[in-house]
């Protein structure tokens, strides 16, 4: 099988050798900085003319040729504004997106020898290029108020930058070191570097490479910082950061230093104390010495992520940071540490060749942390985790589709393509890491531990020896990683093939689901097991190969080995017991420690006490095994691997029984069981004891447990003093009460002994002889009220309000206590604010059930820039699930523009995150939030706003997705142009929106028994008029009848509902002169009902959806000719239907700048206000790109409350003379037609809320203006027999 990348040539005629980056200037006030770069490149042919480098956001003045010799250069960087085509950019379609993005990524993709800025070399150069002697480009730029790449963080109080605690840093979105400097910004260009950077005296640059030295300027008022990197480093992997630091140099290992902001340098120091601990491990593990001659770790504000590490140093988050008394952040930490480390070797010495290999150094370094993870925390640490992430990957593949770790052989089904990490979304970039980790393990079981160790050893030999060496072409390449340079050393250490494993496993996407189940064959002393495969599932595999199954019996564990080759599989196992019934004997485990057994459970004539199947997490599964209940509680009691333990309750939740309960309570009891198992039996029983509550006798299930491990000695119902040095025993008195809190009597509310039970805690909670802090026990205790929480008893007003006008004394109790809680934190805040995190979510709690008002004025000021950012977070939190309950159009946008606009970019992803995982309505629904001002919204998001920040614009693509799908969004209007190809060999619903040549007569007679219709509508069926006035007569050689489906449905979905259908006129009918105005069919969404006077209805989206209709008969004429004789015209149909809502003026959306302002006939507002945009940055003209910030004008306000509305114009008393000039004309043609047809047609989808549609006939008539209700079926002065120049089509077309 031939990958993708290897049918091209090498791209590049020449070699990077050394590059100089040198900062001479940096401005925190205007967040700004100027400095050159200097490339040196060896010519590797002779014909060399051209040089293409990487830069985005950068401003270049200047390039030079070995110092003298001045260059021209072009800039042009297409995913500034990825569609740029006005058709495509009309129909909002991700799928175009996709392909114009991915189009555009590849035209500036180093890997493929392109770049942002073409370079042409002067006639001068020609001799030295002939000579294949190097040059050096010498490139001057500057940079201002970056969006992406280089962070300023600057508070605002008073004071110098450094007493402010000013400083920046970069960050990286994969290959994005080209939005801070020019450079060739891929993996495959490891060069030496030389870094200058100067800076104020205050202040302390932090960068790749070893300090030679630090000379201040002549003016004693700046000082510059000199770093070399003798080990060739490829761009994305350099990395700054600048600020008042202070400086603490490892007391351990004096080649690492710390650095931090002001005033953190105590915490600094107990966080970094155990960081020796980390390199002798790695070092003896791979029997390699760091491949660097010093490490740096950054701690700074506002970081991109919590981790990123670069060669020689890693920027951290000061969140991690924590003093001797937190015990939940050390454990955090130092995983956090320990991978960063592990990427040094992986990921930053050694890295990937092209992006389809970058599944090996992720994988390999998340492996080796995970490996430091069973060294420092366990085994059931390690192991507990493995099954996590094993969960998460398969939940994540069937839910949303495979992973393909190399996409240079196969491409997964996603709406985005992954042959380039900028197009990625990020949550299947969270799995891909997953996933990599995974099939290292399982690498790991295939060729066993010592030898995956080897091949560690041996790439880190070859990359270590080809770092020593001078430039040459192909001198580093043993420092690129690839998945077939790979195979060859695996190959060499070990001796194996391990190809079909990477076919199977890296080439192919989705995971082995097992069904499973057994009979035990008491004749035949056998266990007969089904095996079967769902390979047939969303994200499933076919599995071919081996497969363990692990037997418990009376006389010991016994493993047993099966191939898997067809899609349902029989086995037989042999058992080595008999049915013991009566006897007592030890049973032995699989640890071989025997242990006596109450068997009166089990099966009298069976010698088998559970099963299990891939007991070592070896292959990349899900298994849904069928076994009885207690064999699950045997497994759950006995089995000694947590995953055991774990698998057994989960399957548990299924049997609520006595014996259950008794289980998950020993368990729970059980000081030698690992304290995350004993957790998840807390929350089991919890479920269980819902389940058996008709029958559950005694206290609440857990009470006694907790008061008999803390509880007081004299007094058990009152809690000890805090005393956290066990940690078993911390991690269990905040899991039991939030497992408590779950707990519901007959009425399904919590028992108010539980509630007591919680607010004594509170009360009794003393933690002054502690020595650690109980900061999360007590936001625990915080989310255990919260989860006490039930619906309340509302009434309901007339104007549709909840009120609850008596809280219930429980109730008012919880309320009481979280106020007090958060008020106590304004006063006292503990670490990290986590009490107030916990106090938010339970006011949100409160709100979401009727306890309290449903306000989001309190998270909106907790969302503000400036608070601890976890606050900011569980805030944002609160509002994206507020914006989903309560539909609110002003908290979406802000919360948008909080995406756009935060300076805190981390906080921006999370938000995105957020509103993804929960968005305010799904593909199909019908929501007072789903107009086509939040499609442009989004639009402008995805197009350009976003262009600097791949990682939060794929995000945003993924919220867009969740709502609208991936092709054309259904609340868009009709295109000007478009074209429908229909078949109608097809028996399916026809278009209603094409009408055929034997139905067109019909369609007149129909159009004739309507007085108040005064133009026929028809539609030839040889073709379909585009735009009359513009556009040529396109001829059709097939019939016009066309097949409906929706917008966001691929081409060959199923016929959905219709939508109603009403003209428009187009913006060049506006006017006195002009040409001859163009009529168009314009969609109508929802139905439409008459408001009060004076109400100014801008647009169609001004009308709500109404609930869905049932689907049409296959025959059905256009909606724009379909009527009702009960309409409101007529006595018996005036108000024979109720009124649908209408959304208010404020509500109404607009175009984005990005595309085609359009005025619309049915507005009778003259302009938008502008003032809801933001104007564009006015840019100096220079010889390179500037900062592309502000160039694309906004068109939402971040404060406003009212959406900015659609740029429209009142129709005029000359276009209702255009609009009924050929009225009379077309009377005289209806009547000679009408002799052929003297029947009328009823159809079955005339209903009677027809006339509704027409309820605006008469006040447009009138009026001569836009009536307050826009209609769907305009009267004779609004229609024509131009009416056919332009299709009638559907948002739930695809436009072609």
């Amino acid at each position: 099988m031939m990958k993708q990348e290897e049918l091209i040539e090498p791209r590049r005629s020449y070699k990077l050798a050394h590059q100089v980056l040198c900062i001479k200037a940096i401005n925190f006030n205007k967040q700004s900085l100027i400095g050159y770069v200097e490339l040196t490149i060896y010519p590797l042919r002779a014909d060399l003319r051209e040089i293409k480098i990487n830069s985005k956001q950068s401003r270049i003045y200047r390039i030079l040729v070995n110092g003298s010799w001045e260059c021209k250069f072009w800039y042009s960087d297409p995913t500034l504004e990825a569609v740029q085509k006005e058709e495509q950019t009309r129909t909002r379609s991700l799928d175009n997106f996709e392909k114009e993005y991915l189009s555009g990524l590849n035209s500036v993709n180093p890997d493929f020898g392109n770049g942002e800025v073409f370079i042409k070399l002067p006639p001068e150069a020609i001799p030295t290029i002939a000579d294949l002697q190097p040059l050096r480009i010498n490139i001057e730029f500057s940079l201002e108020q970056p969006e992406g790449g280089l962070h300023f963080v600057v508070p605002g109080n008073e004071g110098s930058m450094a007493e402010r605690g000013a400083h920046m840093f970069s960050y990286r979105v994969e290959n994005s070191a080209r939005l801070w400097f020019p450079c060739i910004d891929c993996y495959a260009e490891p060069c030496t570097w030389k870094l200058e950077f100067t800076c104020d005296l205050s202040m302390t640059a932090v960068s790749c490479g070893d300090l030679l030295e630090m000379v201040y300027t002549s003016d004693r008022r700046q000082k510059t910082y000199h770093y070399y990197l003798s080990t060739p480093t490829s761009a994305p992997n350099i990395a700054v950061a600048i600020g008042p630091f202070e400086m603490l140099v490892d007391p351990n290992m004096h080649e690492v230093t710390h650095f931090c902001l002001p005033h953190l340098k105590s915490i600094l120091k107990h966080t970094t104390s155990y960081l020796h601990e980390s390199f002798e491990f790695f070092e003896e593990l791979m029997s390699s010495r760091y491949p660097y001659s010093c490490y740096k770790q950054v701690f700074v504000d506002e970081a991109y992520e919590d981790a990123q590490s670069f060669a020689t140093m890693t920027i951290f988050s000061t969140n991690l940071l924590h003093s001797s008394r937190i015990i939940d952040q050390t454990i955090i930490t130092r995983k956090y540490m320990a991978s960063a480390i592990a990427q040094q070797f992986f990921g930053c010495f050694i890295v990937m060749q092209t992006w389809c290999d970058a599944w090996l150094p992720k994988g390999i370094s998340a492996f080796l942390g995970e490996l430091f993870v069973k060294k420092t925390f366990g085994n059931n640490e390690y192991k507990h985790g493995i099954a996590q992430c094993l969960r998460e990957v398969e939940q994540y593949e069937a839910l949303s589709g495979g992973i393909v770790l190399d996409p240079s052989y196969s491409k997964p089904a996603t709406y985005f393509s992954c042959m380039q990490p900028q197009t990625i979304s990020p949550t299947y970039m969270e799995m891909y890491h997953k996933k990599a980790l995974l099939i290292v393990r399982m690498l790991e079981a295939r060729i066993g531990a010592t030898l995956l160790l080897q091949v560690f050893n041996k790439l880190q030999a070859l990359a270590f020896t080809a770092s020593q060496q001078k430039f040459m072409a192909t001198a580093w390449n043993n420092m690129l990683l690839s998945t077939n340079s790979f195979l060859k050393v695996i190959f060499t250490v070990t001796g194996k093939d391990i190809q079909p494993f990477i076919d199977q496993w890296v080439c192919q996407s989705g995971c082995a689901r097992f069904v499973g189940n057994f009979v035990f064959n008491r004749k035949r002393n056998v266990v007969e097991i089904e095996i079967r495969q769902d390979y047939t599932a969303k994200g499933s595999l076919r599995y071919v190969g081996p497969l363990e199954v692990t037997i418990q019996e009376l006389d010991g564990s016994f493993n047993h080995t099966f191939n898997i080759e067809e899609n349902k599989t029989k086995f037989e196992i042999t058992c080595h017991s008999k049915s013991r019934r009566n006897k007592k004997k030890k049973i032995p485990l699989l640890t071989g420690e025997e242990v006596d057994m109450d068997l009166s459970a089990m099966d009298a004539d069976s010698p088998v006490l559970w099963l299990r199947m891939d007991k070592d997490l070896n292959l990349l599964r899900s298994i849904t095994w069928e076994q009885p209940d207690y064999m699950s509680q045997y497994q759950l009691r006995y089995e000694r691997d947590v995953v055991a333990q774990c698998e057994a309750i989960q399957a548990l939740k299924a049997f609520p029984s006595a014996a259950t309960r008794k289980a998950l309570t020993d368990v729970l009891e059980c000081e030698q069981s690992y304290y995350k198992v004993r957790i998840e039996a807390a929350m089991c029983l919890a479920k269980i004891a819902n389940m058996m509550v008709s029958t559950w006798a005694g206290p609440p299930a857990m009470l006694t447990i907790f008061r008999k491990l803390f509880g007081s000695h004299s007094c058990p119902s009152i809690v000890r003093q805090n005393n956290f040095t066990n940690l078993q025993h911390y991690f269990l008195i905040k899991a039991i009460p939030q497992a408590m809190a779950q707990l519901r009597n007959l009425h399904n509310i919590c028992p108010p002994e539980v509630v007591r039970f919680l607010l004594d805690l509170f009360k009794y909670n003393d933690n002054s002889k502690n020595k650690y802090s109980d900061n999360y026990y007590r936001a625990a205790l915080v989310d255990a009220l919260a989860a006490t929480v039930t619906p309340a008893v509302t009434t309901v007003t007339l104007t549709g309000q909840s009120v609850n006008t008596d809280l219930s004394s429980d109730t008012k109790a919880i309320l009481e206590e979280v106020t007090r809680c958060l008020n106590l934190e304004k006063l006292l805040p503990c670490y990290g604010h986590t009490v107030t995190v916990s106090c938010l979510r339970a006011i949100r709690i409160l709100q979401k059930f009727g306890h309290l008002p449903s306000d989001p004025s309190i998270f909106r000021s907790y969302a503000q820039h400036g608070v601890y950012q976890d606050v900011r977070l569980v805030a944002i939190e609160s509002l994206v699930d507020f914006i989903k309950t309560d539909v609110n159009v002003s908290e979406l946008y802000w919360l948008l523009e909080v995406v756009d606009r935060d300076p805190d970019r981390f906080v921006s992803y999370e938000t995105i995150r957020m509103l993804s995982a929960k968005p305010p309505f799904n593909r199909g629904e019908d929501s007072l939030l789903n107009t086509e001002a939040l499609v442009n919204r989004l639009w402008k998001l995805i197009n350009c706003s976003l262009a600097s920040d791949s990682k939060i614009r794929c995000g945003v693509v993924d919220f867009y997705f969740a709502m609208f799908g991936k092709y054309r969004p259904a609340c868009l209007h009709v295109p000007d142009s478009f074209m429908v190809f229909s078949n109608v060999k097809e028996k399916k619903p026809i278009n209603p929106a094409i009408v055929s040549e034997t139905m067109t007569d019909m369609f007149e007679d129909d159009d004739e028994d309507i007085p108040s219709l005064g133009a026929t509508t028809s539609l030839q069926t040889s073709s379909l008029l585009l735009d009359s006035a513009a556009s040529p007569i396109i001829s059709m050689d097939t019939p016009t009848g066309g097949i409906k489906r929706r917008a966001e449905s691929p081409p060959f979905a199923p016929p959905s509902k219709f939508t109603s259908l009403m003209k428009q006129e187009s913006s060049s009918s506006l006017h006195g002169d002009g040409p001859a105005p163009v009529k168009k069919l314009k969609i109508m969404f929802g139905r439409c009902s008459s408001v009060e006077e004076g109400v100014n209805v801008t647009t169609s989206k001004s009308v709500a959806p109404v609930t869905k209709v049932e689907r049409l008969p296959p025959v059905l004429l256009p909606e724009f000719l379909r009527f009702s004789w009960g309409g409101v015209d007529s006595p018996e149909g005036r108000g024979s239907r109720a009124e649908a809502p209408v959304l208010p003026l404020a509500m109404a959306g607009g175009l984005d700048s990005c595309s085609q302002s359009r005025l619309s006939e049915d507005s009778n507002s003259s302009q938008g206000d502008s003032s809801q945009s933001r104007p564009p940055t006015t840019v100096a003209p220079a010889s390179g790109p500037t900062s592309f910030h502000g160039l694309f004008p906004s068109s939402a306000s971040s404060s406003a409350n009212v959406l900015p509305p659609t740029p429209s114009s009142q129709p005029t008393t000359d276009t209702q003379g255009d609009m009924t000039g050929d009225s009379t004309r077309h009377r005289l043609k209806k009547k000679k037609k009408k002799n052929k047809h003297k029947h009328k047609h009823k159809h079955k989808h005339d209903r009677a809320d027809r006339g509704r549609e027409r309820s605006g006939d008469r006040g447009w008539g009138e009026r001569g203006v836009a009536s307050p209700m826009v209609p769907s079926v305009q009267s004779v002065t609004s229609m024509s027999s131009n009416t056919r120049d332009s299709a009638p089509s559907s948002p739930d077309f695809e436009v072609i």
